[in-house]
């Protein structure tokens, strides 16, 4: 491939959220209507030129997995259901990407389309890693980077978040002082 195409194009609503290590963004390709397969090749090359190293889909379904798979672009599934309690697919989710941020890999997090679902769940890292003090400060945040305020399904998952917030610190308290609690 030569030209302007040959470091391919950024996937749509590309945005960062910890600056070169964890960005956010619709599926590559688009989402179910508007999806093009060309368009998924042509951005998963703009991550890959771009430094990318993991890619972690939220969808429910395992839409793209094979073609990160095709070009040896790393990913990982981490369905998150629509409605009911969701903490233990966060809890997964969190303690996943933390180890891929830990382990220095750039990753980009995505569900179809950058929505509340999405910003909501990135929202929850920072609080779950100690990164953000609260729920508050995570939303207002997310709502920052993105330009547009959080719904309430973002909110909901924030608000699930918190309840799992401090994991890292206290998984790493316990490693050192021994009182496992």
């Amino acid at each position: 491939m030569r030209g302007k195409w040959a470091a391919g194009i950024p996937p749509r609503n590309f945005t960062w959220v910890i600056k070169d290590s964890l960005a956010m963004s619709e599926r590559p390709g688009g989402f179910a209507p508007h999806h093009r397969k060309v368009r998924r090749q042509e951005e998963i090359i703009w991550l890959k030129v771009q430094g990318f190293t993991m890619v972690v889909s939220l969808l429910p379904s395992p839409h793209n997995l094979q073609a990160y798979e095709q070009t040896d672009m790393l990913s990982t599934h981490f369905p998150l259901p629509v409605t009911g309690d969701v903490r233990n697919p966060l809890s997964e989710l969190y303690a996943g990407l933390h180890g891929e941020l830990l382990s220095g890999r750039r990753v980009l997090v995505h569900q179809e389309e950058l929505g509340d679902r999405v910003t909501g769940a990135v929202a929850g890292y920072l609080l779950w890693s100690g990164r953000l003090p609260g729920p508050p400060q995570a939303i207002t945040v997310l709502e920052h980077i993105v330009g547009q305020p959080m719904g309430p399904s973002g909110r909901e998952l924030v608000a699930q978040a918190g309840e799992l917030a401090g994991a890292p610190a206290r998984s790493a308290r316990e490693s050192t002082d021994g009182s496992g609690g």
